[in-house]
C-alpha cells in the first residue's frame, strides 16, 4: 500500500480537527500524527493524545536538534510535528492525518513532499464567525487575531492541492476519504507504470543488442 502524509488546514472555526477526528474512526488507513505545544491543555485535552504538551525551553530545544517537520508560532503559542511522529504512522502502512496551519503546511511539504494539500473551507464568512463566537472562548482580543490568521491563510489557498467545502460535515468528510482513496491509486498507477516502462525499455534494448 502506498501511504503519505494528507494536511488538512482551515481558518480556526473551519472545521479540519473535526473531519479529521472522524475520518479516523472511520479508517484502519489512516493513523493521527500527535503534534506539540506550548500552550496550556483545554478541558478535556491529554498529554500524548490531544498534543505533547512541552515547555517553551523544551520546544525551542527540539527545534534547534531539527526534530520538527514543521514548526510556526501561532496566536502565541508554538506548535510543531515531530519528524519522528510521521515516521512512527507510516511505519505502521498508514496514512499520515494531520490538521495544520499554512505556514505548518508549506514547510512540512518541504520535509515531506509527497504530501496531500488539502484545505477545508467555511461555507461562508458569516458562518466561520458564527463558529468562533459560539465557543465562548475568544476574547475580542483573540478573536481579531484569530480573524487576522483567517485572511493570510485564505490567500494562501493556491498552494494546496485540494479544496473541501465544509458546508455539510459529511459530505465534507466523505470529500476528503474520496481524496485519499483517489491519490493512492494514482501513486499507485504511477509506480507501475513506470515499473511497466522500464521493463519494455529493458526488452527492447536487449533486441537491439541482438540485432
Amino acid at each position: 500500500m502506498n501511504v503519505f502524509p494528507v494536511i488538512l488546514s482551515a481558518p480556526s472555526g473551519g472545521g479540519k480537527t473535526t473531519i479529521a477526528r472522524e475520518l479516523m474512526k472511520r479508517r484502519a488507513d489512516v493513523g493521527y500524527s500527535v503534534s506539540c505545544t506550548t500552550r496550556s491543555p483545554r478541558v478535556g485535552e491529554v498529554d500524548g493524545r490531544d498534543y505533547y504538551f512541552l515547555t517553551t525551553a523544551e520546544f525551542l530545544t527540539r527545534q534547534q536538534r531539527g526534530d520538527f517537520a514543521e514548526s510556526a508560532a501561532v496566536h502565541g503559542d508554538l506548535y510543531g510535528t515531530l519528524r519522528s511522529e510521521v515516521a512512527r504512522v507510516l511505519e505502521k502502512g498508514q496514512h499520515v492525518l494531520m490538521d495544520i496551519d499554512v505556514q505548518g503546511a508549506a514547510q512540512f511539504r518541504g520535509a515531506f513532499p509527497q504530501s496531500v494539500l488539502i484545505y477545508v473551507l467555511p461555507p461562508s464568512g458569516e458562518v466561520l464567525l458564527e463558529r468562533l463566537r459560539n465557543r465562548h472562548t475568544e476574547t475580542p482580543d483573540t478573536l481579531k487575531k484569530r480573524l487576522l490568521s483567517a485572511l493570510a491563510e485564505l490567500r494562501a489557498v493556491p498552494m494546496y492541492h485540494y479544496v473541501v467545502l465544509n458546508d455539510d460535515l459529511e459530505r465534507a468528510v466523505a470529500n476528503v476519504s474520496r481524496i485519499i482513496d483517489a491519490e493512492g491509486l494514482r501513486r499507485e498507477r504511477l509506480g507501475n507504470v513506470e515499473r511497466d516502462v522500464r521493463e519494455i525499455i529493458e526488452r527492447l534494448e536487449k533486441e537491439m543488442d541482438d540485432i
